[in-house]
């Protein structure tokens, strides 16, 4: 498979599994899984004939590991970026000291008054790595990156997870938590 049918393919994944299950007619369960013969059948239908090897190589090579399996296979779901209502069953735990969020410039206004918000995501998206943040920050224009005060977060009492790929989750981050460039 090209790079570019990986890419589409993932392109369609992520609306279904993340946003609009409903466009082929599947239903994500309260965790976001969805039966892989399903999910499978439904693609089919709607003209994206795609394989079980196909997806398992769309899943092992995203690069950004937006999907994944249960152990065995016989489910998939999103890892994060749902801004459909899901309990993906992260448990809380400590962040690193710091951690990055990469955005476009364009932004800095709202999030200087606003901070970080997740609007309609269930989460804020935050990385560990700074290459991460910016490749990220990257996609919506000249990109900045802010340094976010997890470790003081952390103390006084706001939440994070960690989704299976690796990305950072919160609710929210107040700008006195954020170091503006």
């Amino acid at each position: 498979m090209t790079d570019k049918q990986l890419k589409n393919i993932s392109k369609f994944l992520s609306l279904v599994l993340r946003h609009r299950p409903e466009v082929i007619g599947i239903k994500l369960n309260e965790q976001g899984w969805v039966g892989v013969d399903e999910l499978l059948e439904k693609l089919k239908a709607k003209g994206k004939n795609i394989s079980l090897e196909q997806l398992e190589e769309v899943v092992k090579n995203n690069n950004k590991k937006r999907f994944a399996f249960n152990e065995d296979k016989t489910l998939i779901r999103a890892n994060q970026g749902h801004s459909i209502s899901l309990d993906l069953g992260y448990e809380a735990v400590e962040p690193p000291r710091s951690l990055y969020h990469g955005t476009a410039t364009r932004f800095l206004d709202s999030i200087q008054k606003t901070g970080l918000e997740k609007r309609n995501r269930h989460h804020v998206h935050l990385s560990e790595e700074l290459d991460t943040a910016t490749n990220v920050g990257g996609r919506h224009g000249k990109v900045v990156v802010l340094i976010i005060d997890a470790e003081q977060m952390h103390k006084d009492g706001f939440k994070f997870f960690v989704s299976e790929n690796g990305v950072w989750l919160t609710d929210h981050v107040p700008t006195q938590y954020i170091l503006f460039p």
